[in-house]
């Protein structure tokens, strides 16, 4: 992994340490919004699925045709889209969205090359079975590895020790960056 890499991976990791303690914060310290779902626009569900559901071992939860309007068949239909919603370890937050629009098409955005770019979206999965999800993950068709898991270590949260983490990084089939984790110990 590149040094800036590493940087970025680390920021990200540190602010998304809280979400590894699968568990919500005390109702003293709790704000009025939670962070629902990230939806991502998709060219093609099923090879989407094949990637969050399949390899990384999300659970779908909702997948529906969502047809305007209402009552038409789809092929006389303005607008048909498919959505679908999976879960990690939670049924309300943290929860991903695949939306793709059959018609009308939506003109694709190129995002190769964008990778820990500014304006880009790096989505972090905590994993306690990395090696497995990354093999999967990577004979996705479309998925390109950024980085192969490799052995990090950041400053703890109380900054008097260290955390370290098997850290890799990919992008999935429509080019969303994706860094696939493993702690290596208990947060501290």
């Amino acid at each position: 992994m590149k040094t800036w890499q590493r940087l970025c991976a680390g920021l990200l990791f540190c602010l998304a340490g809280a979400a590894t303690v699968a568990a919500p914060v005390g109702e003293d310290q709790r704000t009025p919004i939670d962070l629902r779902r990230t939806t991502l626009v998709v060219a093609d569900i099923d090879r989407s699925l094949a990637f969050y559901r399949d390899a990384l071992g999300m659970v779908v939860t909702y997948d529906n045709m969502i047809i305007t309007p209402r009552d038409a068949d789809p092929a006389d239909a303005d607008y048909v889209r498919r959505l679908v919603f999976l879960r990690a370890n939670d049924d309300y937050i943290g929860v991903i969205g695949l939306l793709q629009y059959i018609k009308p098409k939506k003109p694709r955005v190129e995002l190769a090359d964008t990778a820990f770019q500014e304006g880009t979206t790096v989505l972090v999965f905590n994993t306690s079975e990395l090696e497995a999800s990354f093999a999967k993950a990577r004979q996705v068709p479309g998925v390109v590895v950024l980085d192969e898991p490799e052995l990090v270590t950041y400053p703890s949260y109380g900054g008097d020790g260290t955390i370290s983490v098997l850290v890799s990084a990919l992008q999935d089939p429509d080019g969303f960056t994706i860094e696939l984790n493993q702690l290596q110990e208990e947060l501290h």
